[in-house]
């Protein structure tokens, strides 16, 4: 399938998920058959809301109940942050999605994305925390508890609807979609049924200007940091505010390989840049360039750049914007009053 069908097939889902129209009733039907194996995963795991005893250390799980990229990557970095600050010192386990291979593995600096998952490299290299992968997300957590003894608390990327992932405390991530048009996959974007009240020992953040959705929860701050060229972006260094003046008034060429490129291109756009979207397909492998080797500039994102060397790109100039998130601080009290107090320091 090429990246222009993928793309328009993924933008038509999202905008089937939306509401009860023609194609969300006509995948209705396979909905229920979706819904029958999510009561069979529960009905083999009742225990799965017991505390996380059989892990060396306490989990927390980032996740989301929809489909389609609701923030779960900004919302983990964040979750890091707001743990170190707490005196933890955390890992992340991911699953790895677009990876090849399902074994569990260790992401590195130099660990490509192909094998990491394109997400974890990012969490790893804007964290500098220990990041493994793996489907089996337990085994994940004891192998990064064996390889960093230091590590006290584990942030799982993903592994809402997994289980036998025991988690002392979740954070379930909506964008401005909420719960969609309130079907199951693939007639709507919920992973899981959506009931009266949150899960137990969940704190819901919303990723969008107002709460989407009857949950309590809180909000999160979200904006573009100045861009920084690609070769300086590998080297961890951050773009100035004068590079944004510096792309106006000159074509650009915006690419986003993610589930809802929409909102990328329009915070560029209000940040005054003239661009030409081109939407990819989410988790695209970048195996080409996807852009006319005469093209004088392209603004991609994190999760595209950690795909990209900078030996890669020919004359063109490749700015990266990378995504400035914040929860408000009710969010960081409401977590921290699920946790148990961090291990003393000796």
């Amino acid at each position: 399938m090429s990246h222009e069908l993928r793309t328009s097939v993924s933008a038509g889902l999202q905008r089937a998920w939306l509401a009860r129209g023609p194609w969300a009733c006509l995948l209705w039907p396979v909905s229920l058959l979706y819904r029958m194996v999510v009561a069979l995963r529960g009905a083999l795991h009742p225990g799965s809301a017991s505390p996380a005893a059989a892990l060396p250390v306490p989990v927390v799980v980032v996740g989301n109940l929809v489909a389609g990229g609701a923030g779960k990557t900004p919302t983990v970095l964040a979750v890091l942050g707001l743990l170190r600050q707490r005196g933890w010192t955390p890992g992340v386990v991911s699953r790895g999605y677009g990876r090849s291979g399902d074994a569990v593995l260790e992401v590195r600096a130099d660990t490509a994305a192909r094998d990491a998952g394109d997400e974890p490299l990012l969490i790893h290299l804007r964290s500098r925390a220990p990041v493994w992968v793996g489907r089996d997300r337990v085994a994940a957590v004891r192998a990064l508890c064996v390889s960093h003894p230091q590590i006290d608390i584990v942030v799982s990327d993903d592994g809402l609807q997994r289980l036998d992932l025991a988690r002392v405390a979740q954070v379930i991530v909506f964008d401005e979609r909420g719960a969609g048009n309130g079907w199951l996959l693939p007639a709507g974007p919920l992973r899981e049924p959506f009931t009266h009240a949150p899960p137990a020992r969940s704190v819901v953040l919303y990723n969008a200007a107002a709460p989407s959705t009857p949950w309590p929860g809180h909000l999160a701050r979200r904006a573009l940091c100045p861009p920084v060229e690609l070769g300086a972006w590998w080297r961890g260094e951050v773009g100035l505010p004068q590079a944004w003046s510096a792309l106006q008034g000159r074509p650009v060429c915006a690419v986003a390989g993610l589930a809802r490129p929409q909102r990328f291109f329009d915070m560029l756009r209000a940040q005054g840049l003239s661009i030409d979207p081109l939407p990819l397909p989410d988790h695209d492998a970048f195996d080409t360039l996807p852009w006319s080797a005469t093209t004088t500039d392209v603004v991609l994102t994190e999760k595209d750049a950690v795909k990209l060397q900078p030996e890669r790109i020919g004359r063109t100039r490749v700015w990266v914007a990378a995504l400035d998130f914040a929860p408000d601080a009710s969010f960081d009290a409401a977590l921290a009053a699920l946790l148990p107090p961090p291990p003393a320091r000796t």
